[in-house]
């Protein structure tokens, strides 16, 4: 179970789509299952895997990383039909590393986020190609009935989505905590504070979808020269308030490319580690594409330091400017021009 497949329980049952006698959930905590059993009535625990896949169509897979060894071996012991489709929503964790563990080849990876548990979250996911565009559909409606889904082809966007809409509310909710802290600073109840910060959040969230203005537009329109918000800005500039947002991103997603046993090494500033003499494994080859992780390097001396650098990374990697300059042929040049 978890709290991303609990999510998907009452919106399946609401709209229609499955009917509560016709899901069954399993979960380490005896706990939950007898809570979720209780509060959507219909719904029946299952003893273990294999008694959840008896007669299955679709599997949600909702657990932590860690534990997915575990659930693998269980799985392949168990019978099931050929026709199951695995729904997961394991962060990290790529198609082909599922289609290996469960021995199960319909299988759609997807990365929701917490609204969904209100049925305002966005979820991007992708699928094998043994899913065929009438089942897509049926997933995509699974998807749908908790917020919005977006498809995508290249599985990679996955990993992406988890840095800005996965871990995304989290950035929001440090942001709201902030604010509300800093009312209350100042003198505002902490109801009262919580209230203007929600209601502040919210509003501009939707005035922004409406208007579909860029954010830049819609900042600059409530900057007054020389006024509070001008005043604001500056500090929050001066904090280097985008850089962090933008780098807490980044490591977000290189540390779903490192659950996913993918190279990490992406992002501004970066060059490929792993690059001389590599020993390659095959991973991800969810769109035709093998992509293969390098280990073993020898970065040891300037010469194969200079070697072409590989990465798996969906980003080309470029080295910034002004960096990896080659001292010895400079003063070469300058000896040169002395001469």
């Amino acid at each position: 179970a978890g709290k991303m497949a609990e999510a998907l329980i009452s919106p399946l049952i609401e709209t229609g789509i499955q009917p509560s006698t016709g899901i069954s959930i399993l979960d380490v905590s005896h706990k939950t299952m007898d809570r979720v059993c209780e509060t959507y009535e219909g719904v029946q625990p299952s003893r273990d895997i294999a008694h959840a896949l008896e007669e299955s169509d679709l599997l949600v897979l909702a657990v932590k990383p860690q534990n997915l060894c575990k659930i693998f071996d269980e799985i392949q012991k168990s019978s099931f039909s050929k026709e199951i489709t695995l729904l997961s929503v394991v962060a990290g964790k790529p198609i082909q590393q599922l289609v290996q563990g469960t021995g199960i080849q319909k299988i759609a990876r997807s990365m929701p986020n917490t609204p969904a548990q209100i049925g305002k979250g966005v979820t991007v996911w992708s699928c094998t190609d043994e899913i065929q565009a009438q089942e897509r559909e049926k997933i995509k409606k699974v998807l749908c009935s908790f917020g919005k889904a977006i498809y995508v082809e290249d599985e990679s966007f996955i990993d992406m989505s988890t840095s800005i809409s996965g871990s995304g509310p989290a950035y929001v909710f440090m942001l709201m905590e902030a604010m509300t802290d800093a009312g209350v600073h100042m003198g505002f109840s902490r109801e009262t504070a919580t209230t203007l910060v929600h209601h502040t959040l919210l509003g501009s969230t939707l005035y922004a979808m409406e208007t579909g203005q860029h954010p830049a537009i819609l900042r600059n329109s409530v900057t007054s020269p020389a006024g509070t918000t001008a005043s604001a800005i500056y500090e929050l500039e001066n904090g280097r308030f985008r850089t962090v947002v933008k780098d807490a991103i980044w490591a977000c997603y290189r540390r779903s490319l490192e659950m996913g046993g993918a190279d990490s090494n992406v992002g501004p500033g970066r060059i490929a580690r792993n690059t001389i003499h590599p020993t390659t494994t095959n991973t991800i080859p969810s769109n035709g594409t093998n992509h293969q992780q390098y280990t073993g390097a020898d970065t040891s001396t300037p010469s194969a330091m200079k070697k072409e650098s590989s990465s798996t990374s969906h980003h080309p990697i470029e080295a910034p400017a002004g960096e990896m300059t080659d001292l010895s042929l400079d003063e070469e040049n300058s000896k040169e021009q002395a001469k």
